[in-house]
């Protein structure tokens, strides 16, 4: 099942068992058997029908602004919700060290994905080593967090040097909006990860709302972008560097904004279809002596903290 992404503008129904996006250019018909959410960029009417024929299907609906930010999501009632596992869920954030476990584990697996990414490509990262340790050392969420962002900055100024054309560069993360090229690319991909990441808690017995890195507060969701972590290196960090460096994307492919830089609509088409490209890419996974997509992997991760939760495996150890 894949991601189905609607750049025009027009009004999305239902006809018969398929979804309909009508546009002053026509219709297109989208068979639902293999959709597992759809991403609506373009400016997009519906009803409560089409809604409920979502609900009915069980495909989750995101919606992103003209810039490409994330805005929200349609979120069908959960079918697989399990109130024992929610209560897990709770008990795992409300105690202190067991979230620290949790938190902690997503933290120094993503420093090792940093760091397997850079190696790959020759780049020496003992620094981020030593932000390992000093992980492992952490006595709260907020110092973990604390350790996580200067990490990261050092990690993104490593990936710099890896960067053909420098007018592609990093230089400092910026955000809503980017400043620069590099920044708005890896901005679009984390946004795009995130929602891949929730859509797959929908098929899960796990409540997006509890998470243990980023805070369960007011937010709508924060577990996926838990698990987004420790999937940024592989994925979107992977996807940025393939991108420039075989001048894929360049300066035609962004529009400027107030204060910052938004990717165009041509952009963004090129830029998701690579994304769900990568998504679909296989690696060997030796525990199971075959091939997974990226996609499944995910997955994978995120049944393994059902089972830390329920006392049947730690979160990170090998099944």
């Amino acid at each position: 099942m894949e991601s189905v992404y609607l750049f025009s503008s027009g009004t999305l129904k239902r006809k018969a068992n398929t979804i309909c996006l009508e546009t002053e250019s026509g219709r297109k018909y989208i068979p639902v058997e293999n959709v597992m959410d759809i991403k609506v960029f373009g400016e997009v009417d519906l009803n409560k029908r089409f809604l409920e024929f979502l609900s009915q299907k069980r495909i989750p609906i995101h919606f992103f602004n003209r810039e490409g930010y994330y805005v929200g999501t349609f979120y069908p009632r959960e079918y697989l919700n399990s109130g024992f596992l929610i209560l897990k869920q709770a008990e795992h954030y409300i105690n202190q060290e067991k979230r620290m476990l949790i938190a902690r584990e997503i933290v120094s697996r993503s420093f090792q994905n940093m760091v397997d990414f850079l190696k790959k490509r020759k780049v020496r990262a003992d620094s981020l080593t030593r932000y390992k340790k000093k992980a492992e050392e952490a006595s709260n969420v907020s110092e973990l967090m604390g350790i996580e962002g200067n990490a990261r900055e050092e990690y993104y100024s490593m990936i710099d040097s890896l960067v053909s054309d420098e007018r592609f560069r990093i230089e400092k993360r910026t955000r809503r909006p980017p400043k620069n090229f590099a920044n708005t690319l890896i901005s679009f991909g984390n946004s795009l990860l995130y929602t891949t990441v929730l859509s797959l808690i929908y098929q899960t017995h796990l409540d997006p709302r509890i998470g243990y890195l980023h805070e369960t507060n007011f937010r709508r969701f924060s577990l996926n972008l838990d698990i987004a972590e420790l999937f940024k290196p592989a994925v979107v960090d992977r996807l940025f560097l393939n991108l420039v460096n075989t001048r894929q994307i360049n300066e035609k492919h962004f529009d400027e904004i107030s204060e910052g830089l938004m990717l165009n609509d041509e952009g963004k088409s090129l830029f998701v279809k690579n994304y769900e490209q990568a998504l679909r890419e296989t690696v060997f996974h030796k525990k199971l002596n075959r091939y997974v997509s990226m996609r499944s992997l995910i997955k994978m991760e995120l049944h393994k903290l059902e089972k830390h939760l329920i006392g049947e495996q730690v979160f990170g150890s090998e099944e």
